[in-house]
């Protein structure tokens, strides 16, 4: 668990750092400062509201303990576990096997689970996957990927101004006639990419981090590594019909059918890598 919170940072690290190295391309602090004021305000939004519309998003239903007292009483008796406070509890209509966590903290949190997983998993594999999702609430990995994604999105704003400066005018005091395509290529298209990558690989080590801390509070791995064997399973068959591939980020797993370039930009490890590591974490 340490080394995965070691690479988060450094990851944070190197995508601070990207931004810096796109700053001093352009010459100037005025536009990136005004970049960086927009992504803050973007993603502020985002982190207060963003449980709220991704809840409306999947069609996620609030419900009570005798509607559903079995995922009642995994949700609390983990809760406690954890030494968080309980969160709200949704079900999503759809046979797709799935369940995310969002809220801003651990105070303002959430649980959704689809009507596929809980038909599908028994109670050794549910209990992991809840667990995995009160990890991370509890580890506030909303506010970790909040971080990243503001970064990562002034970087992209960035890019463009100096595209879109590139194409009118160049950069000023650049007094090379083949800068513009240098630095069209250079932050047109690499930088973006490479927050994008940073961005992704911070998503993955946050659900490495969740497993591993799911199979501490439950002490049954296995549990979910057979779980996760399932909702990979489960995708392929009943993928998600609904919502945005953009926010397949926020699920346990993946629940849109993978192909092509979501493959190579996927937010999740591959599940085989996650099995093997919970296979072999000695606890």
């Amino acid at each position: 668990m340490f080394q995965n919170q070691i690479k988060t940072v450094v990851l944070l690290g190197a995508l601070s750092g990207l931004l810096l190295v796109v700053g001093n391309l352009l010459g100037g602090m005025n536009g990136l400062i005004i970049a960086f004021v927009i992504a803050i305000g973007i993603n502020f939004f985002s982190y207060w509201y963003s449980d709220k519309l991704v809840l409306k998003m999947y069609k996620a239903k609030p419900i009570t303990e005798s509607q559903s007292p079995k995922l009642f009483a995994i949700v609390k008796g983990l809760s406690k576990k954890a030494k968080i406070p309980m969160p709200k509890v949704y079900i999503i209509p759809t046979n797709n096997p799935n369940a995310f966590a969002t809220g801003r903290n651990p105070e303002h949190a959430a649980v959704a689970c689809t009507q596929g997983i809980l038909q599908m998993l028994d109670k050794d594999e549910l209990t992991g996957v809840i667990a995995h999702e009160l990890s991370h609430i509890k580890h506030r990995d909303i506010l970790i990927s909040s971080v990243a994604a503001t970064i990562a999105t002034v970087i992209a704003f960035v890019a463009s101004m100096a595209r879109f400066a590139a194409l009118f005018g160049g950069f000023g005091g650049r007094d090379n006639d083949n800068s513009g395509l240098i630095y069209i290529i250079v932050l047109g298209i690499l930088t973006p990419i490479i927050a994008t990558v940073l961005q992704l690989a911070i998503s993955r080590s946050r659900e490495y981090l969740a497993d591993e801390g799911a199979a501490k509070i439950t002490k049954k791995p296995k549990a979910l590594a057979s779980a996760l064997q399932k909702l990979e399973s489960g995708a392929k068959h009943h993928p998600l019909k609904f919502g945005n591939p953009t926010t397949s980020n926020i699920f346990i797993s993946n629940p849109f059918r993978a192909t092509g370039m979501m493959k190579l930009f996927s937010t999740h490890p591959p599940t085989s890598e996650r099995v093997k590591r919970l296979e072999n974490l000695n606890l």
